[in-house]
């Protein structure tokens, strides 16, 4: 990678020998020793990791594979953001090929594919896999940089899951908006910018139908 030696001398010892501990509201653990993992609470370990990653990343051949889907013409097979890593593809063989390109380089570096943490997801049916005899997980949906994402490409579920998240922090405001101290202009800012937000986060990317239509004016016309 073009790290000096001194440096990754002193990284390793840095890291050699370390030892944590966990502190509850009941109390603190035993001291133990770090393992393997990002070290949490460590400013320099998460900036290893992303450094690792984004290496493994380059240099497993996703940039020149095939597999993926066309957006202004340019394949896209995989998108990331910090330590969240999506795949992508049209068809389930050119998932799996993608799938097993970044395990292999992971390995290269020491680092190996946790299958509990892999979930699969695709728009029809699709066989099971097993990775070195464990089964992944298929799932109908997962949350991807806060949004949530479906087999069936549907934004009823996202809308209605913002929908509530807007009336949990109203809910959480009721007091503050029904006092008497504040005026009925700091009111309506206040939902402006604490309320409306979390209802419209990534609005950009659905589908509006009618039904989501009269379902958001209706929460506005609530608040």
């Amino acid at each position: 990678m073009g790290i000096p030696d001194h440096l990754t001398c002193l990284l390793r010892n840095v890291h050699a020998g370390q030892e944590a501990m966990v502190r509850t509201e009941h109390g603190t653990t035993d001291w133990f020793q770090i393992g393997k993992g990002v070290h949490q609470g460590c400013i320099l370990s998460p900036c290893l990791f992303n450094l690792y990653a984004e290496y493994i990343m380059r240099n497993n051949g996703l940039e020149e594979a095939q597999a993926g889907i066309k957006i202004a013409r340019r394949n896209i097979n995989n998108l990331r953001y910090a330590d969240d890593t999506t795949l992508i593809a049209e068809g389930e063989e050119e998932l799996k090929s993608l799938l097993m390109k970044v395990k292999e380089e992971s390995e290269n570096f020491g680092s190996k594919l946790n299958i509990q943490k892999t979930k699969m997801m695709a728009s029809g049916p699709i066989i099971s896999w097993e990775i070195d005899g464990e089964s992944v997980e298929t799932v109908t949906d997962f949350i991807f940089l806060g949004s949530k994402i479906t087999a069936d490409g549907d934004c009823n579920h996202e809308s209605k899951r913002c929908l509530l998240f807007g009336r949990k922090v109203l809910t959480k405001l009721d007091s503050i908006l029904k006092s008497r101290d504040i005026t009925l202009s700091t009111t309506v800012h206040l939902v402006k910018a604490m309320v409306f937000p979390v209802v419209m986060y990534a609005y950009e990317s659905w589908t509006i139908k009618k039904a989501e239509c009269q379902r958001i004016g209706a929460f506005e016309l609530w608040c």
